[in-house]
This record gives C-alpha cells, sequence and structure tokens, in this order.
C-alpha cells in the first residue's frame, strides 16, 4: 500500500511535535520534508536522525516556507500538515488555498492525536495571542500552586533554535543552565522568570521525554505556552489569557480561538490600559463561544527602578521582540512607561539599525518607533547592541520580560519595567485554583 507523503509547515515547535507525536515511526505515512517561517535561520537544516527515529535514518530536510509549491510537486505530496500558530484566520484558509491549489490536502491536526497525558495533574497556560500576558498569568499561577504546598514543575512550549538533537530535553534550575545550553534572548525571556522564582522548568524537542523526566520531581504540572499555540498535553485545567487591546482577536487568530474556546477560565488581563468598550468587547466573544468559562479581570500595572532616569528624557523604547512581529502589538510595557513616568520623546530607532534589525524591520514594517529586541542567535544580538548604542538618545527603556543588560551592553542610562498579573475583583484565580486543584485526580 503506498504510503502518504507529507510536508509539515511550522516554525520549530508546533511542527517538531506534531511529526513526534503522530508521523513518528507511523509506517503509513512518509514525511518528505519540514517547511519553516517566522524563526530566522531555520530553514536549510535538518531534523536530525536522532529525533527522527528509525524510519528517518538521514533525518528530513527543512526547507523555507516559500518553496511549498516546488516541493509538493518534486515529492508528489498528498498532504500538508499546517503546523504552527499566532496566524490570522484568513492567512490560514490562503496557506491552505495554496496547498489545495498544488493537489494536496491541508491539514490541521487536533488534540486527539497530539496532545500527551500525564501521570501528574496539569495545569495549562495559553493565550489567544502572542503578547496578551501569559508570562506573568504562568508565574501568578506558579505562586498560587506553591503557596498550597505543591511543587510545581513548569514545561515551555519550545522555542529550539540551536542544535536539535543536543536540546532534545532541557532543564533549567539556575542561570548556569541558561549559559549551558546557549540560550537566545527569547528563551531567556521565558525560562529566568521562572529560575528567580526558585523554580524548574523544561523545554526542549522531544515533548514526551520531557514530560516524563518533570514528573519525576513534580506535584503539579504547569504547561507554559507560547506563541498562542494549543497545550501539547491533555490539561486537567485550562487558562487561557485575552488582550483588549486587540479586541475581536480572540475569534479571528489560529489557534488562538480554540484556545478560547477549550477554556476553563479566560483571564482578560489588561484591563487597567485598555479602553471600556474593547473590554466588554473581549467579553462578550468570550461569552458567546464559551459561556461556561469563568471570567477573571486582571491588570499587569509596571514599575521602574528609576523615574528619574525616564523624565523629561529623550527615550529609546525596546519590546519584547514576538510581541512586535508576528505579535502585532503597537507598544508594549516599555511604552506605557515612557508616557507614565514623562519622557519628552520617543526616539525612533530606525535610523540606526543594523543587519539583521534592519531586516526586522523591513519584514514587519508595522513595528513603527519601537525598537524589537530580536535575539534569535549571537549576531542578532551583537546587530541589537549596536543598534542601540548608535540610537541617538538620553536612556533606553527595557520592556523585556528578562534584563538586557546582562546579556548585551547597554552603554547609554537605562531602566527596567517589570510587570505582575494583579486580579480585580472576584473570582480570583486563588479562589479558583484552591477550589479546583485538590479534586483533580491521577
Amino acid at each position: 500500500m503506498k504510503q502518504t507523503n507529507v510536508i509539515i509547515m511550522g516554525a520549530a515547535g508546533r511542527d517538531f511535535h506534531n511529526f513526534n507525536t503522530f508521523f513518528r515511526g507511523n509506517e503509513a505515512f512518509r514525511v518528505v520534508a519540514f517547511t519553516a517561517t517566522q524563526i530566522p535561520d531555520i530553514d536549510g537544516r535538518k531534523y536530525p536522525a536522532e529525533l527522527a527515529g528509525n524510519l528517518y535514518p538521514e533525518g528530513i530536510m527543512i526547507h523555507d516556507e516559500s518553496q511549498l509549491p516546488e516541493l509538493i510537486a518534486e515529492h508528489d505530496v498528498d498532504q500538508v500538515v499546517f503546523s504552527y500558530s499566532d496566524v490570522p484566520h484568513e492567512v490560514v484558509m490562503h496557506k491552505a488555498a495554496l496547498v489545495n491549489a498544488c493537489g494536496a490536502d491541508f491539514i490541521l491536526m487536533g488534540g486527539k492525536r497530539t496532545m500527551l497525558r500525564s501521570t501528574k495533574p496539569l495545569i495549562a497556560v495559553n493565550a489567544v495571542r502572542t503578547g496578551c500576558g501569559k508570562s506573568q498569568t504562568t508565574r501568578r499561577v506558579v505562586n498560587i500552586l506553591k503557596d498550597m504546598g505543591l511543587k510545581v514543575v513548569s514545561i515551555r512550549h519550545p522555542m529550539p533554535y540551536g542544535d536539535l538533537a543536543k536540546q532534545a530535553v532541557q532543564r533549567f534550575a539556575s542561570l548556569e543552565d541558561l549559559k549551558k545550553h546557549k540560550c537566545t534572548i527569547e528563551e531567556m525571556e521565558e525560562y529566568e522568570p521562572h529560575i528567580a522564582m526558585g523554580s524548574v522548568i523544561y523545554a526542549g524537542v522531544d515533548y514526551e521525554a520531557i514530560l516524563r523526566e518533570a514528573e519525576k520531581e513534580a506535584d503539579v504540572i504547569l504547561w507554559d505556552g507560547g506563541n498562542n499555540d494549543t497545550s501539547f498535553y491533555d490539561a486537567d485545567i485550562i487558562i487561557t489569557v485575552a488582550d483588549p487591546h486587540r479586541p475581536g482577536h480572540e475569534l479571528t487568530y489560529y489557534p488562538g480561538e480554540t484556545n478560547l474556546r477549550a477554556a476553563d477560565i479566560v483571564i482578560i488581563n489588561k484591563i487597567d490600559t485598555a479602553d471600556g468598550e474593547d473590554i466588554e468587547e473581549v467579553r462578550r466573544n468570550i461569552l458567546e463561544v464559551n459561556p461556561d468559562a469563568r471570567i477573571v479581570d486582571a491588570a499587569s500595572p509596571i514599575s521602574v527602578e528609576d523615574p528619574s532616569v525616564i523624565a523629561n528624557k529623550k527615550v529609546l523604547v525596546v519590546e519584547d521582540g514576538p510581541t512586535l512581529t508576528h505579535g502585532e502589538m503597537e507598544y508594549g510595557a516599555g511604552t506605557v512607561a515612557a508616557v507614565k513616568f514623562g519622557a519628552s520623546e520617543i526616539v525612533d530607532p530606525r535610523p540606526y539599525t543594523v543587519g539583521s534589525i534592519t531586516k526586522t524591520f523591513e519584514k514587519y514594517p508595522d513595528i513603527g518607533i519601537l525598537l524589537p529586541a530580536m535575539g534569535y542567535g549571537e549576531q542578532q544580538m551583537k546587530d541589537l547592541e549596536k543598534t542601540i548604542d548608535k540610537t541617538e538618545c538620553d536612556a533606553v527603556i527595557i520592556g523585556t520580560p528578562i534584563d538586557l543588560r546582562r546579556v548585551i551592553k547597554i552603554k547609554k542610562p537605562s531602566v527596567r519595567v517589570t510587570y505582575d498579573l494583579q486580579e480585580i475583583g472576584k473570582p480570583d484565580l486563588r479562589e479558583i485554583l484552591e477550589a479546583r486543584v485538590p479534586k483533580i485526580k491521577k
């Protein structure tokens, strides 16, 4: 019987997971290639034989997504599996139209085939878009569970941008672990806050192997989702974060709408800085598609080390990279701090960009006058450092989840913005989790 030839479209995360959980070892299918987008320099590499399994002794090539029509024709492809996230519904259907025009089926895989089951209670924190405030929500959940006397181990959505075989299972419990695994800025932004809380967080490529290691040291597992992807694990409680700064996106992005519909708890974050009508639009949309979900209102108030660094100064605002790029946010915590603490001007970095940072602005022209903290590799970090150094400003506002000054040199006066989740009114997360977590049985 002829094997079904498959291409998996991805961005170094969900694509590898879908392969590992369904296609690896499945003799009915032959994955002839991965295609890659969103992440710089992923294409042109291989998914290594060590991870691909016995059916793929040479590994599997990763190509740029632009080559998809040629690859479908060259390999007589039957199915193309769409496996990345934070994409408008309309764009997903454009991809489907292209694939169908080339003669292949367009596939979206569901949780039945791709979600792994844990032997421990598992809580998933997801979002409807990148940049909703999932990180501070995750930290809040960890603290609540710890206060309940539980040992929490988190597992982060993948960001494997280096040697995939070496990154199969990664455990982070100290800042030294970040160096050992040669983490990019994007990775450190997600792992370091857990380390700072005294918590352990896992990540990597093979998420069944990761789960089994995490279970050995946890009372409860926390899935720390990323890029508004769905959980890799069958969760006992699903928490989804929504953002009223982008009202309507909770119903128009893939798979963010899936996360909204599947949620047990939906957090409407940033209500302290959002317009009232936008907040209510998000609330109506939640109630329309998931009326059984518990809705929690929350804010993410900001603070800075020294407001005088900002007051009456011309500032360069550095924001979280993915939030500004494919997350499409027009501003972040750094911008809020610039306004709140009285900056005289936000300086446009575009005349001063170099190398890969210039290319980022060319690819995402709507970023505007903010500087995305791109750091997918050593060269990109150097380009970010040079761009900051060249920019004519009085001070730098760091609105990223980690302190950039720890990983690149910033010669100008600088100040870091921090933020935490703060529930407003009832029910709050503590009340809901204290009622539900003890009832989870394995």
